[in-house]
């Protein structure tokens, strides 16, 4: 066995476990467009994690930047010091 088909055979029992933790979470009527949203969702919750692990964060400069395209203002008056 080589280290892939090992660090493969992991990941596939995690996320066998992680379905069965999702099923039991799961309202009664639950679709499975619910349960492809909810998997969607706790993926990009655990990419988002890990590139924070790894300490890739925007600077300031780049979240005005993201945020001034949908004319949102980060700084407000309460945030600047008054003279």
């Amino acid at each position: 066995m080589t280290f892939g088909s090992a660090r493969l055979r992991s990941m596939s029992a995690n996320i066998r476990e992680a379905l069965h933790t999702l099923a039991e979470q799961l309202p009664e009527g639950a679709t499975w467009k619910d349960v492809a949203y909810e998997a969607y969702v706790r993926q990009e919750v655990e990419a988002g994690l890990d590139e924070a692990r790894r300490g890739e964060f925007a600077t300031e400069d780049e979240l005005k930047s993201a945020f001034a395209k949908w004319g949102v203002q980060l700084e407000t008056e309460v945030d600047t010091p008054s003279a």
